[in-house]
């Protein structure tokens, strides 16, 4: 005989918090960055909650850069950074040693992966254009890496200019924000400099010579080669 099955259990619908009807409102309103949210009185009053639960909402967006609480002045939308996404990350990173390399593998196989699916629309963008801030910041990491310093701010605004300029500004936001832990993480593990650290500068300039010529796979081929050093170094401390 054949038992029959128990009953799926119903799904569970999240509950919606307070500052999911904040972020509602804020959506609903057609509200951008720098624009003032309602007072805690017009809120209380529009989403019949108490004053209490108004202040935890707010600072849980505060915390996730959702608002901009300016005591004082109000509460405004905030630039919306991907800070709180970084701290997390770092943070997870800082747990343990062996956490902190594979969280550094899985930053740069992430750099990695956008740098080469960008590929195309970086060339795009570039194709031609001359831009003096990306020459200066090659030209900052040739010397630096001649003098044996690091150039990690260097290599970071290269990187997060290169994105932005395709109009993707969550790219670009990315990017810096992977760097970020990238740069936060690399202290705690005492890793060498690479041996051929200036395989890396070089193919930071070819990176931008192949987008101003507007090829691609060059473009492409200058991102695998300015990984090569770093990620040699990583194997190597498996």
């Amino acid at each position: 005989m054949t038992s029959t099955p128990p009953p799926a259990r119903p799904h569970k619908m999240r509950r919606t918090t307070v500052a999911d009807q904040i972020k509602n409102l804020i959506l609903t309103n057609g509200l951008r960055s720098g624009d003032a949210l309602p007072t805690e009185a017009e809120l209380c009053a529009t989403l019949d909650v108490s004053r209490s639960s108004v202040r935890e909402a707010i600072r849980n967006l505060s915390t996730l850069d959702i608002v901009d609480v300016r005591h004082g002045h109000g509460t405004f939308v905030s630039g919306m950074s991907l800070a709180p996404m970084v701290e997390v990350l770092v943070f997870r990173g800082a747990l343990s040693p062996g956490d902190s390399l594979q969280a550094l593998r899985e930053v740069v196989e992430i750099r990695r992966a956008l740098d080469l699916s960008m590929s195309e629309r970086v060339v795009q963008a570039n194709h031609g254009v001359e831009s003096p801030e990306l020459d200066a910041l090659v030209a900052d990491m040739e010397e630096r890496a001649q003098r044996g310093e690091s150039f990690l701010e260097a290599d970071r605004a290269f990187h997060a200019m290169l994105l932005d300029s395709t109009g993707n500004r969550l790219a670009g936001q990315l990017v810096a924000a992977f760097w970020d832990v990238h740069t936060a993480v690399i202290p705690q593990l005492g890793l060498p400099v690479p041996a051929e650290i200036l395989k890396t500068v070089t193919a930071h300039g070819d990176m931008l010579a192949a987008a101003r010529a507007g090829d691609a796979e060059s473009y492409r081929r200058a991102v695998v080669e300015h990984y090569e050093p770093l990620q040699r170094v990583l194997d190597e401390h498996r």
